[in-house]
């Protein structure tokens, strides 16, 4: 009965009913991925900004895009380049002759939803524009300071396999992504599913047949009732245990930071909610430790020379963990 009167407290209907309507609407259109998409979803609850990595044609851009579709919030697209200026993201001062005076034109960065097309492409200069943006929801330009407005999510896609024009992200800016979401090849059975629903949707007009299911406004109130949520300190010390052993794992050059403990309460309290519960179970927190730590630690030289993965270290260190009940 206890738990029914706490379940009032935290009404999390109208929070898993809008998941679970976005998850359906896109499954019309996106075959498998279920847990790809989960995340994407728990990651804007937690506000956090997520990295979407897959090789080309695993619909990486579709899901970001058809996620920010059932979010009626402004929409903006960057396709990163090697050519790409800070500025041509942030924005910048422009001469206006009637006033004689310089006026701040916005870039493409403002707005609610932020999708950036194969990050990697572009320069560390312009990597580095988006340092203050991702961390602190604000950019400085000439001694001003803009302010982003609520929510701001950058939802970013890059391509694991080709290195030629590419630039290895700045491991103090992946540390600002909540989560990277790998997105593999399909099964054989969803790739059949792909092929014959491609051949029967006469129409490529995809993206037209999705509505906006929450506003902004909605995802900014169902935040807060995500940090509401209970967590019991057995859970908050196994969570900090698990980035403690990162950071003495003998197969690890880097281990996870403070911010990384932080990211994973705050994305299980997303994940429980999304399930419809009140409070953090450890299987959540397991269950977001990889695509929470896997941008955020390195393998020694020779571990990445025997080909061993981040997750199978991760795996590893949760194992040696006794998982509190």
């Amino acid at each position: 009965m206890e738990n029914e009167n706490f379940e009032q407290r935290t009404d999390l209907s109208k929070l898993s009913a809008a998941v679970e309507q976005i998850k359906a609407t896109l499954a019309k259109i996106i075959v498998g991925q279920q847990d790809a998409i989960e995340l994407v979803i728990a990651g804007i609850l937690a506000d956090g900004h997520i990295l979407i990595e897959g090789v080309p044609g695993v619909a990486k851009t579709l899901t970001a895009k058809l996620v920010a579709k059932a979010i009626d919030a402004k929409y903006s697209r960057i396709q990163f380049t090697p050519d790409l200026m800070p500025s041509d993201v942030l924005g910048t001062s422009v001469f206006n002759p009637k006033s004689t005076a310089f006026e701040f034109k916005q870039g493409p960065i403002f707005g609610n939803i932020i999708l950036i097309d194969e990050i990697n492409r572009a320069p560390a200069k312009t990597q580095s524009a988006l340092f203050e943006v991702m961390e602190e929801r604000q950019i400085t330009i000439d001694g001003q300071t803009y302010k982003m407005q609520e929510p701001f999510i950058v939802l970013a896609t890059q391509n694991p396999v080709e290195q030629e024009g590419t630039y290895r992200l700045p491991e103090a800016q992946l540390d600002r992504f909540l989560f990277k979401i790998e997105i593999k090849y399909p099964s054989l059975e969803e790739e059949i599913a792909i092929v014959t629903q491609q051949h029967q949707q006469k129409t490529t007009e995809q993206l037209s047949h999705i509505d906006a299911i929450l506003a902004g406004a909605d995802i900014v109130a169902l935040r807060k009732q995500v940090r509401e949520l209970h967590v019991e300190p057995k859970i908050l010390a196994f969570t900090a245990q698990i980035i403690h052993e990162s950071r003495n794992n003998k197969s690890l050059f880097l281990g996870g930071s403070p911010r990384a403990s932080l990211a994973i309460i705050n994305a299980a309290k997303a994940m429980a909610a999304i399930k419809g519960r009140d409070f953090v179970t450890p299987d959540d927190v397991v269950g977001v430790a990889k695509p929470v730590l896997r941008h955020r630690i390195m393998l020694t030289p020779d571990k990445e020379m025997e080909g061993v993965t981040p997750d199978e270290v991760i795996a590893q260190i949760i194992q040696k963990i006794e998982i509190p009940r």
